[in-house]
Protein backbone atom coordinates (compact mmCIF):
# COMPACT_ATOMS: atom_id res chain seq x y z
CA UNK A 1 0.00 0.00 0.00
CA UNK A 2 2.93 2.61 0.89
CA UNK A 3 4.48 2.02 -2.79
CA UNK A 4 1.06 2.06 -4.22
CA UNK A 5 0.79 5.84 -2.29
CA UNK A 6 4.30 6.70 -3.22
CA UNK A 7 3.21 6.40 -6.91
CA UNK A 8 0.16 8.51 -6.60
CA UNK A 9 2.18 10.96 -5.10
CA UNK A 10 4.49 11.40 -7.66
CA UNK A 11 1.73 11.86 -10.31
CA UNK A 12 0.02 13.92 -8.44
CA UNK A 13 3.17 16.35 -8.26
CA UNK A 14 3.48 16.04 -12.21
CA UNK A 15 0.12 16.70 -12.57
CA UNK A 16 0.66 20.05 -10.23
CA UNK A 17 3.89 21.42 -11.83
CA UNK A 18 3.90 20.19 -15.14
CA UNK A 19 0.12 22.62 -15.99
CA UNK A 20 -2.27 19.64 -16.54
CA UNK A 21 -6.16 20.58 -16.91
CA UNK A 22 -7.37 21.74 -13.38
CA UNK A 23 -9.65 18.61 -13.77
CA UNK A 24 -6.69 16.04 -14.21
CA UNK A 25 -5.31 17.45 -11.13
CA UNK A 26 -7.89 17.47 -9.08
CA UNK A 27 -8.71 13.54 -9.73
CA UNK A 28 -4.72 12.69 -9.32
CA UNK A 29 -5.42 14.32 -6.00
CA UNK A 30 -8.06 13.01 -4.76
CA UNK A 31 -6.46 9.19 -6.09
CA UNK A 32 -3.51 9.76 -3.93
CA UNK A 33 -5.30 10.59 -1.22
CA UNK A 34 -6.68 7.16 -1.08
CA UNK A 35 -3.86 5.09 0.36
CA UNK A 36 -2.28 7.24 1.95
CA UNK A 37 -5.50 7.51 4.14
CA UNK A 38 -4.64 3.71 4.59
CA UNK A 39 -1.61 4.35 5.97
CA UNK A 40 -2.90 6.35 8.62
CA UNK A 41 -5.68 3.79 9.13
CA UNK A 42 -3.30 1.32 9.63
CA UNK A 43 -0.68 3.50 11.54
CA UNK A 44 -3.42 4.80 13.98
CA UNK A 45 -4.91 1.09 14.53
CA UNK A 46 -1.43 -0.01 15.14
CA UNK A 47 -1.13 2.58 17.83
CA UNK A 48 -4.30 2.13 19.30
CA UNK A 49 -2.82 -1.70 20.01
CA UNK A 50 -0.11 -0.41 21.51
CA UNK A 51 -1.25 2.35 23.82
CA UNK A 52 -5.43 1.82 23.78
CA UNK A 53 -7.98 3.08 21.20
CA UNK A 54 -8.05 6.69 23.14
CA UNK A 55 -4.24 7.76 22.82
CA UNK A 56 -4.47 6.18 19.25
CA UNK A 57 -7.73 8.71 18.27
CA UNK A 58 -5.84 11.46 20.08
CA UNK A 59 -3.29 11.03 17.86
CA UNK A 60 -5.11 10.52 14.91
CA UNK A 61 -7.42 13.58 15.37
CA UNK A 62 -3.97 15.61 16.13
CA UNK A 63 -2.22 14.63 13.15
CA UNK A 64 -5.17 15.46 10.66
CA UNK A 65 -5.78 18.86 12.98
CA UNK A 66 -2.45 19.88 12.83
CA UNK A 67 -2.81 20.22 8.79
CA UNK A 68 -5.76 22.29 9.75
CA UNK A 69 -4.17 25.13 12.41
CA UNK A 70 -1.31 25.56 9.86
CA UNK A 71 -3.92 26.71 7.59
CA UNK A 72 -6.01 28.75 10.02
CA UNK A 73 -2.84 30.53 11.31
CA UNK A 74 -2.00 31.55 7.81
CA UNK A 75 -5.46 32.66 7.20
CA UNK A 76 -5.62 34.85 10.27
CA UNK A 77 -2.80 36.28 9.37
CA UNK A 78 -3.79 37.33 6.15
CA UNK A 79 -6.95 38.90 7.76
CA UNK A 80 -9.68 36.11 6.89
CA UNK A 81 -10.99 35.29 10.21
CA UNK A 82 -14.50 34.68 8.07
CA UNK A 83 -13.09 31.81 6.23
CA UNK A 84 -11.20 30.21 9.28
CA UNK A 85 -14.43 30.15 10.63
CA UNK A 86 -16.37 28.97 8.10
CA UNK A 87 -13.36 25.68 8.35
CA UNK A 88 -14.29 25.19 11.78
CA UNK A 89 -18.18 25.12 11.26
CA UNK A 90 -17.37 22.61 8.36
CA UNK A 91 -15.25 20.51 10.43
CA UNK A 92 -17.57 20.37 13.88
CA UNK A 93 -20.43 19.45 11.18
CA UNK A 94 -18.67 17.14 8.76
CA UNK A 95 -16.93 15.40 11.28
CA UNK A 96 -20.06 15.17 13.70
CA UNK A 97 -22.84 14.18 11.24
CA UNK A 98 -20.76 13.17 8.53
CA UNK A 99 -17.87 11.08 9.20
CA UNK A 100 -19.17 9.11 12.76
CA UNK A 101 -22.85 8.99 10.45
CA UNK A 102 -20.87 7.15 7.43
CA UNK A 103 -18.57 4.91 10.35
CA UNK A 104 -22.16 4.16 12.23
CA UNK A 105 -23.62 3.51 8.70
CA UNK A 106 -20.91 1.59 7.00
CA UNK A 107 -19.73 -0.14 10.58
CA UNK A 108 -23.64 -1.13 10.73
CA UNK A 109 -23.89 -3.20 7.16
CA UNK A 110 -21.62 -5.43 8.58
CA UNK A 111 -22.62 -5.51 11.93
CA UNK A 112 -25.94 -5.10 13.08
CA UNK A 113 -24.90 -3.97 16.85
CA UNK A 114 -22.14 -1.97 17.26
CA UNK A 115 -21.06 -1.27 20.68
CA UNK A 116 -19.08 1.40 22.50
CA UNK A 117 -17.74 2.67 25.98
CA UNK A 118 -20.96 4.11 27.37
CA UNK A 119 -19.11 6.27 29.81
CA UNK A 120 -16.50 7.70 27.18
CA UNK A 121 -19.96 8.36 24.90
CA UNK A 122 -21.05 10.44 28.01
CA UNK A 123 -17.96 12.57 28.72
CA UNK A 124 -17.62 13.28 24.73
CA UNK A 125 -21.34 14.45 25.15
CA UNK A 126 -20.86 16.80 27.81
CA UNK A 127 -17.52 18.40 26.56
CA UNK A 128 -19.85 18.84 23.31
CA UNK A 129 -22.44 20.64 24.92
CA UNK A 130 -19.72 23.33 26.35
CA UNK A 131 -17.27 23.48 23.73
CA UNK A 132 -19.64 24.28 21.28
CA UNK A 133 -23.30 24.40 23.03
CA UNK A 134 -22.25 27.12 25.08
CA UNK A 135 -18.40 28.15 24.18
CA UNK A 136 -20.32 29.23 20.56
CA UNK A 137 -23.50 30.31 21.58
CA UNK A 138 -22.59 32.59 24.34
CA UNK A 139 -20.51 35.22 22.91
CA UNK A 140 -23.06 35.22 19.38
CA UNK A 141 -25.56 36.15 21.38
CA UNK A 142 -24.06 38.72 23.67
CA UNK A 143 -22.52 40.05 20.48
CA UNK A 144 -26.31 40.91 19.47
CA UNK A 145 -25.97 43.70 22.28
CA UNK A 146 -23.13 46.69 22.13
CA UNK A 147 -20.82 45.53 24.44
CA UNK A 148 -17.76 47.36 26.70
CA UNK A 149 -15.19 45.54 25.51
CA UNK A 150 -16.34 42.87 22.90
CA UNK A 151 -13.10 40.78 22.58
CA UNK A 152 -12.90 40.04 26.41
CA UNK A 153 -15.79 38.01 26.08
CA UNK A 154 -14.05 35.71 23.46
CA UNK A 155 -10.84 36.01 25.39
CA UNK A 156 -12.87 34.26 28.60
CA UNK A 157 -14.27 31.79 26.38
CA UNK A 158 -11.41 30.40 24.48
CA UNK A 159 -9.28 30.67 27.70
CA UNK A 160 -11.71 28.38 29.52
CA UNK A 161 -12.41 26.24 26.46
CA UNK A 162 -8.72 25.15 26.41
CA UNK A 163 -7.89 24.89 29.65
CA UNK A 164 -11.09 22.60 30.33
CA UNK A 165 -9.95 20.62 27.00
CA UNK A 166 -6.35 19.99 28.30
CA UNK A 167 -8.26 19.02 31.67
CA UNK A 168 -10.24 16.33 29.79
CA UNK A 169 -7.05 14.98 28.30
CA UNK A 170 -5.57 14.68 32.06
CA UNK A 171 -8.82 13.16 33.20
CA UNK A 172 -9.07 10.21 30.57
CA UNK A 173 -5.47 9.63 30.28
CA UNK A 174 -4.04 9.82 33.67
CA UNK A 175 -6.53 10.57 36.34
CA UNK A 176 -9.18 8.30 35.76
CA UNK A 177 -7.74 6.40 32.65
CA UNK A 178 -8.95 3.09 34.12
CA UNK A 179 -12.65 4.05 33.95
CA UNK A 180 -12.50 4.99 30.14
CA UNK A 181 -11.27 0.91 29.81
CA UNK A 182 -12.83 0.21 26.22
CA UNK A 183 -14.58 -2.54 25.11
CA UNK A 184 -12.48 -5.60 23.89
CA UNK A 185 -12.99 -5.68 20.26
CA UNK A 186 -13.51 -9.63 18.39
CA UNK A 187 -10.02 -10.14 17.68
CA UNK A 188 -9.00 -11.78 14.70
CA UNK A 189 -5.49 -12.81 13.08
CA UNK A 190 -5.40 -9.94 10.57
CA UNK A 191 -5.92 -7.38 13.64
CA UNK A 192 -3.10 -8.67 15.43
CA UNK A 193 -0.75 -5.73 16.40
CA UNK A 194 2.76 -6.31 14.51
CA UNK A 195 4.15 -2.72 14.59
CA UNK A 196 5.79 -1.08 17.26
CA UNK A 197 4.50 2.12 18.86
CA UNK A 198 7.18 4.42 17.06
CA UNK A 199 7.71 3.38 14.19
CA UNK A 200 3.72 3.43 13.62
CA UNK A 201 3.82 7.15 15.34
CA UNK A 202 6.36 7.78 12.23
CA UNK A 203 4.18 6.52 9.95
CA UNK A 204 1.49 8.53 11.11
CA UNK A 205 3.51 11.95 10.28
CA UNK A 206 4.98 11.07 7.30
CA UNK A 207 1.35 9.96 5.71
CA UNK A 208 0.15 13.36 7.36
CA UNK A 209 2.37 15.42 5.95
CA UNK A 210 1.86 14.01 2.19
CA UNK A 211 -2.20 14.42 2.85
CA UNK A 212 -1.20 17.95 4.03
CA UNK A 213 0.27 18.66 0.36
CA UNK A 214 -1.92 17.00 -1.26
CA UNK A 215 -5.16 18.41 0.21
CA UNK A 216 -3.70 22.08 0.03
CA UNK A 217 -3.70 20.78 -3.88
CA UNK A 218 -6.85 19.77 -4.21
CA UNK A 219 -8.45 22.45 -2.50
CA UNK A 220 -7.08 24.92 -4.38
CA UNK A 221 -8.03 22.97 -7.98
CA UNK A 222 -11.50 22.70 -5.72
CA UNK A 223 -11.46 26.46 -5.74
CA UNK A 224 -10.74 27.12 -9.40
CA UNK A 225 -14.05 24.36 -9.85
CA UNK A 226 -16.41 26.34 -7.36
CA UNK A 227 -15.49 29.66 -9.12
CA UNK A 228 -16.48 27.69 -12.98
CA UNK A 229 -19.76 26.28 -10.86
CA UNK A 230 -20.90 29.44 -9.02
CA UNK A 231 -20.82 28.18 -5.69
CA UNK A 232 -20.65 30.39 -2.31
CA UNK A 233 -17.53 30.89 -0.65
CA UNK A 234 -19.25 30.14 2.66
CA UNK A 235 -20.10 26.60 0.99
CA UNK A 236 -16.94 26.04 0.10
CA UNK A 237 -15.68 26.54 3.15
CA UNK A 238 -17.87 24.54 5.23
CA UNK A 239 -18.39 21.62 2.82
CA UNK A 240 -15.75 21.35 0.32
CA UNK A 241 -12.98 22.32 1.79
CA UNK A 242 -13.86 20.52 4.70
CA UNK A 243 -14.40 16.89 3.47
CA UNK A 244 -11.27 17.08 1.04
CA UNK A 245 -9.41 18.67 3.47
CA UNK A 246 -10.11 15.77 6.30
CA UNK A 247 -10.51 13.07 3.77
CA UNK A 248 -7.67 10.86 5.21
CA UNK A 249 -9.09 10.89 8.85
CA UNK A 250 -12.67 10.58 7.64
CA UNK A 251 -11.75 7.03 5.96
CA UNK A 252 -9.57 6.07 9.06
CA UNK A 253 -12.89 6.44 10.90
CA UNK A 254 -15.00 4.67 8.48
CA UNK A 255 -12.17 1.87 8.07
CA UNK A 256 -12.00 1.29 11.58
CA UNK A 257 -15.65 0.93 11.90
CA UNK A 258 -15.67 -1.64 9.55
CA UNK A 259 -13.59 -3.76 11.23
CA UNK A 260 -15.94 -3.12 14.24
CA UNK A 261 -13.23 -1.03 16.22
CA UNK A 262 -16.49 1.63 17.13
CA UNK A 263 -14.16 2.87 20.19
CA UNK A 264 -11.31 3.95 17.88
CA UNK A 265 -13.89 5.00 15.59
CA UNK A 266 -16.08 7.59 17.49
CA UNK A 267 -12.90 8.76 19.32
CA UNK A 268 -11.18 9.91 16.47
CA UNK A 269 -14.62 11.39 14.73
CA UNK A 270 -15.62 13.22 18.33
CA UNK A 271 -11.97 13.36 19.45
CA UNK A 272 -11.12 15.40 16.42
CA UNK A 273 -14.18 17.49 16.78
CA UNK A 274 -13.60 18.29 20.33
CA UNK A 275 -9.90 19.34 19.47
CA UNK A 276 -11.36 21.42 16.91
CA UNK A 277 -13.51 23.39 19.06
CA UNK A 278 -11.77 24.00 22.25
CA UNK A 279 -8.31 23.60 20.80
CA UNK A 280 -7.85 24.59 17.21
CA UNK A 281 -10.30 27.74 17.56
CA UNK A 282 -9.23 29.13 20.79
CA UNK A 283 -5.60 28.52 19.55
CA UNK A 284 -6.62 31.00 16.48
CA UNK A 285 -8.29 33.57 18.74
CA UNK A 286 -5.09 34.16 20.46
CA UNK A 287 -2.90 33.90 17.15
CA UNK A 288 -5.08 36.56 15.98
CA UNK A 289 -4.67 38.92 18.55
CA UNK A 290 -0.55 38.44 19.03
CA UNK A 291 -1.10 39.15 14.79
CA UNK A 292 -2.69 42.15 15.36
CA UNK A 293 -6.21 40.61 13.76
CA UNK A 294 -8.22 39.91 16.44
CA UNK A 295 -11.55 38.09 15.69
CA UNK A 296 -13.94 37.25 18.12
CA UNK A 297 -15.68 34.14 18.58
CA UNK A 298 -19.12 34.71 16.89
CA UNK A 299 -20.59 33.31 14.39
CA UNK A 300 -23.27 33.26 11.50
CA UNK A 301 -27.11 32.20 12.79
CA UNK A 302 -26.81 29.53 9.80
CA UNK A 303 -23.17 28.52 11.61
CA UNK A 304 -24.42 28.26 14.43
CA UNK A 305 -27.45 26.59 14.35
CA UNK A 306 -26.14 24.18 12.28
CA UNK A 307 -23.16 23.19 15.20
CA UNK A 308 -25.93 23.11 18.02
CA UNK A 309 -28.19 20.86 15.70
CA UNK A 310 -25.17 18.68 15.36
CA UNK A 311 -23.97 18.26 18.42
CA UNK A 312 -27.67 17.65 20.14
CA UNK A 313 -28.10 14.68 17.36
CA UNK A 314 -24.87 13.34 17.96
CA UNK A 315 -25.69 13.17 21.91
CA UNK A 316 -29.09 11.64 21.64
CA UNK A 317 -27.48 8.80 19.24
CA UNK A 318 -23.98 8.36 21.51
CA UNK A 319 -26.01 8.18 24.86
CA UNK A 320 -26.81 4.51 24.75
CA UNK A 321 -23.29 3.25 23.74
CA UNK A 322 -24.33 1.49 20.76
CA UNK A 323 -24.77 2.60 16.87
CA UNK A 324 -26.74 0.55 14.15
CA UNK A 325 -26.93 1.16 10.08
CA UNK A 326 -30.40 3.67 10.60
CA UNK A 327 -28.33 5.99 13.17
CA UNK A 328 -25.71 6.92 10.89
CA UNK A 329 -28.21 7.37 7.66
CA UNK A 330 -29.85 10.24 9.90
CA UNK A 331 -26.55 11.51 10.73
CA UNK A 332 -25.63 11.63 7.56
CA UNK A 333 -29.15 12.67 5.86
CA UNK A 334 -29.01 15.65 8.62
CA UNK A 335 -25.73 16.39 6.97
CA UNK A 336 -26.74 16.59 3.85
CA UNK A 337 -29.91 19.00 4.94
CA UNK A 338 -27.62 21.14 6.08
CA UNK A 339 -24.77 20.82 3.45
CA UNK A 340 -27.79 22.17 0.43
CA UNK A 341 -28.50 24.48 3.36
CA UNK A 342 -25.26 25.94 2.63
CA UNK A 343 -25.45 25.68 -1.05
CA UNK A 344 -28.45 28.11 -1.53
CA UNK A 345 -27.07 30.63 0.68
CA UNK A 346 -25.95 34.03 -1.36
CA UNK A 347 -22.67 35.01 -1.49
CA UNK A 348 -21.57 38.08 1.29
Amino acid sequence: MSILAVVFVILSGIAKFSGLNTILQFFVCAIAIIPLAAMMGHATEAIAGHAGPRLGGLLSATFGNAVELIIGIFSISEGLSGLVKASITGSIIGNLLFVLGLSFFVGGIRHPIQYFNIRVARSNSSMLMLGVGIAFVVPSIFAQAPLKAPYILSFGVAAVSLLIYLMGLLFSLFTHREVFAYIEDEATEEDTVEHRFWPAVTLLLVATVLVSVESDWLVGNVKAIATHLGWSEIFIGVVVVAIIGNAAEHASAVWMAWKNRMDLSVEIAVGSTLQVAMFIAPVLFFVGLCVGHPFQLVFSWPELVSMVAAVLLVVVLMLDGESNWLEGAMAVGAYLVLAVGFYVLPSV
